[in-house]
């Protein structure tokens, strides 16, 4: 008999492949930001320039194809980048030697990313010290927080009834939202679809729908379903639920790609079939982490109503624009406390209620 291949071999340089070309992705991109921060402090471009798309994405794929050459030829004359220290293998990590990080080239790497990084970031958000402590601006913002901690009383019960419905929008946004991600999570964890090219393309389908439908604030949700069935709670739990569906079927897969594969492989030795290994082997070992996901979600939930109720989701946010709009700060100081008081006593629930189920 012909002996098999054993596909060992294969399984780790497939490894090997896909960590090399992470770790040359990111050199790639950390070079690119390097060389576009040196491009720009040279020729200090206008805003007319840095709105021409079109040339800075060209100047940036260019410099993104130099930092892939450079780093595949660091890697090739054995220089130790920092994309080969992040996706290292457990293995080579114990046997390297004990070098301090930052006599690396790759410690180097990332120090120098860092800084530039860090001083570009102040470029853009006009980072300035002197506006921060200028005695004009301290004043102005000492006279509102001095309103702040003096609230208007007289509107709170109508600030208990807001608090109360923006309560009852996350809840409802939570419960419709666990049965869609309980389904979805399987179809979009890697470990149970990965196995065919059919399962493949709609577990990279459905993840990508879902990272873009994740990446749209629940504040253009609300505002898209304000048009669709009109100003008020009901727009507000929709965008919340939808936004939840995303997220809770991200963390939940996660948890799925994370189970043990001994349980599963045992099942499956018996032939039992897809549905009912999900079922016995996967289920049981995503139950307890599921559920204190859940309870987490319905925190954010809670203070996220607050935040769509400014574009007419309902809820106590509603009540917080209006009086923003107009000044009144002693008011807004009353929603203030309230809306910290109800998150406060969530977060302690949600702390002890995950902490007794594990």
């Amino acid at each position: 008999m012909n002996a098999q291949p054993d596909p060992k071999p294969r399984a780790v340089s497939a490894v090997s492949n896909a960590i090399s070309i992470k770790s040359l992705m990111l050199d790639a991109v950390i070079f690119a930001g390097l060389l576009l921060g040196i491009v720009f402090v040279i020729m200090q471009p206008t805003e007319a320039d840095l709105l021409n798309l079109g040339r800075n994405a060209a100047m940036a794929a260019a410099f993104f194809v130099i930092g892939l050459v450079a780093s595949y030829a660091l890697n090739k004359s054995g220089v130790k980048t920092l994309g080969e220290a992040v996706f290292e293998p457990p293995h080579k990590k114990a046997q390297a030697r004990a070098y301090a990080w930052y006599k690396t080239f790759w410690g180097l790497e990332l120090i120098v990313g860092f800084v530039a990084t860090f001083y570009a970031a102040t470029l853009v958000t006009d980072f300035s010290l002197h506006e921060l402590l200028s005695e004009d601006g301290f004043a102005g913002a000492q006279r509102i927080f001095s309103a702040l901690v003096h609230p208007n009383f007289e509107i709170l019960p109508q600030a208990v009834l807001a608090i109360v419905e923006t309560i009852f929008i996350a809840f409802m946004a939570t419960v419709m939202a666990i049965p869609i991600a309980f389904v979805l999570s399987f179809v979009s964890a890697k470990n149970i679809m990965g196995g065919t090219a059919p399962g493949f393309f709609i577990y990279g389908l459905l993840r990508t729908s879902l990272n873009v439908t994740r990446s749209i604030e629940p504040l253009i949700w609300a505002i898209i379903f304000s048009v669709w069935v009109g100003i008020g709670p009901f727009a507000g739990m929709l965008a919340l639920m939808i936004h939840s569906i995303a997220s809770l079927t991200k963390q939940y897969s996660e948890m799925v790609e994370s189970v043990d594969e001994g349980p599963i492989e045992g099942i499956q030795s018996t032939g039992a079939g897809p549905l009912q290994v999900i079922w016995f082997a996967v289920v049981p070992q995503i139950v307890l982490p599921y559920v204190s996901i859940t309870i987490y979600r319905w925190d954010i939930n809670v203070r996220m109503a607050t935040v769509i109720g400014l574009v007419g989701g309902g809820g106590i946010g509603t009540m917080l624009i209006q009086y923003q709009g107009q000044a009144m700060w002693n008011e807004v100081g009353t929603l203030v406390l309230v809306i910290a008081v109800v998150v406060w006593l969530m977060d302690t629930s949600s702390a002890y209620i995950r902490e007794a189920i594990k």
